[in-house]
């Protein structure tokens, strides 16, 4: 292994430290950065830096029951190297603990803490003896909150609102690998998918199908998208099963006009167009259209318009003109920390809170593009009832919008494993947490929503709900 690998990582997660870019774009530029290093060292590079950033919870309880000097309190670069070193010491089998101890403390000195190589040494060393015998918190949530790297106040609420069954499950399934998904044009016949499926396996990707979804699959074996065997020819797209699955929702017909308000990266857009016959793709700065723009000239759609606008200012222009609007709003992101590793580090309740109010001004001046009759798709990427079910009741009970039922639009699969979801919720929800929970979505409410979990879900986390609205 090349002798400046772990280097490598260290200055990623001090950059990480800094709080501005997020783990998977940097992740991604370093890798770009350092192309010319072999494969293997690539994936140690991206292997090491997600999975420190994935288990820092975990690995800082860990490290302050060897440590004198809670983590907290330690220079940042000590922190990351520890963290760093832990992860191999703790997850890494393959890597000897002594050759993990060696390179840190030898990193310590090389960065300018000649004085702390002792301290390095001695806290790795001791991790290394203990690593088998280290306990849990004794509580609920500390235990949840180490055992699967998240802060306390997300398994707080997650258990309020799903006991702790599901929670358990929702955890397991987003501290989980996530392939990426690549959608397939969903014009092609059966055998044209495969074709293209097939080119992509004699360039080594490993693929899988979508249970739910027949033009979308999981890869696995790949680090770079853009230089695989059809991209830059619009043979494929990055999309999520789960946005696609909204689309699905609205139930387009060849005619319709479609609103896409908040579109970025574009991939809802995208298949808008081959089901509808005319979209117009917003967002609220030129740097988002143009990646929407991007993927549309690769895809080669000519019935997609693209704009620039903040969809938090009303445009009187398209009242009542589109036959479906699909809300995808900002929103906190905990659907796809699987992903975006430290999403769950940067979230907060105030910060959700400043969101939720963004969501309800959206809603408020993007509702009235939907003519009457027409469709309304409201969707999130995450895992929270006040964006998600709380949405659903003000748009049911406040606006001139109807629920319509997703029975018989989803994949049959999908529905089932909806129904013994929420029957599992039912079951465990004690008096207290319904109570806590608040959400109160009528029959009709529940049935036009659907919150996929990882874990429970073969996607990402990601919520949609569908309203028709009234024609009066």
């Amino acid at each position: 292994m090349a002798e400046n690998i772990r280097e490598i990582v260290l200055d990623t997660l001090l950059e990480l430290e800094k709080g501005g870019e997020y783990s998977h774009r940097l992740i991604r530029a370093v890798l770009d950065k350092h192309d010319y290093l072999e494969g293997r060292d690539k994936a140690f590079i991206k292997r090491l830096a997600e999975g420190t950033i994935e288990r820092r919870t975990e690995l800082d309880y860990d490290l302050d029951q060897v440590s004198k000097l809670p983590v907290r309190k330690m220079k940042p670069l000590i922190r990351c190297l520890l963290r760093m070193s832990a992860y191999q010491i703790l997850y890494m089998d393959a890597v000897p603990d002594s050759a993990v101890c060696n390179e840190a403390v030898r990193l310590a000195g090389k960065r300018g803490f000649q004085s702390l190589k002792g301290f390095v040494n001695g806290v790795l060393r001791s991790l290394s003896r203990q690593k088998g015998s280290l306990a849990l918190p004794e509580d609920p949530v500390g235990c949840l909150s180490v055992k699967y790297s998240m802060p306390a106040w997300l398994v707080e609420l997650w258990l309020s609102e799903y006991g702790r069954e599901v929670t358990e499950g929702l955890l397991k399934g987003l501290i989980q690998i996530h392939p990426v998904s690549l959608r397939f044009p969903s014009t092609l016949s059966a055998s044209e998918r495969e074709e293209g499926m097939e080119r992509l396996r004699r360039a080594g990707v490993e693929l899988a199908a979508s249970p739910y979804l027949p033009y979308i699959c999981s890869v696995k074996r790949t680090d770079n998208l853009s230089a695989l065997p059809g991209f830059g020819e619009g043979a494929f797209t990055v999309q999520d099963v789960s946005s696609a699955l909204a689309v699905e929702a609205a139930q387009l017909k060849g005619t319709d006009f479609v609103m896409d308000v908040c579109a970025a990266p574009g991939g809802k857009s995208l298949l808008a167009a081959e089901k509808a016959g005319r979209v117009l793709a917003r967002d609220i700065s030129v740097e988002k259209t143009s990646v929407i723009e991007e993927n549309i000239s690769r895809m080669g759609k000519k019935n997609i318009q693209v704009q620039a606008f903040d969809a938090t200012i009303f445009d009187q222009g398209y009242e009542g003109k589109a036959d479906a609007v699909f809300l995808d709003v900002p929103c906190s992101g905990l659907g796809v920390m699987g992903k975006k590793r430290d999403i769950k580090y940067r979230v907060t309740p105030e910060g959700i809170c400043s969101l939720t109010e963004l969501q309800r001004r959206i809603v408020d001046n993007s509702w009235r593009y939907v003519k009457p009759g027409g469709i309304l798709i409201y969707s999130t990427c995450t895992i929270h009832p006040a964006e998600n079910e709380a949405m659903v009741k003000y748009i049911s009970r406040e606006l001139p919008f109807e629920p319509v039922s997703l029975e018989g639009v989803l994949p049959s699969a999908l529905w089932e494993q909806k129904r013994r979801l929420e029957g599992e919720i039912q079951r465990e929800r004690q008096q207290e947490a319904q109570r806590r929970r608040g959400t109160g979505l009528t029959e009709r409410e529940q049935a036009s929503c659907i919150q996929l979990l990882p874990g429970y879900m073969e996607c990402d986390g990601f919520f949609f709900a569908r309203f028709r609205r009234r024609e009066e």
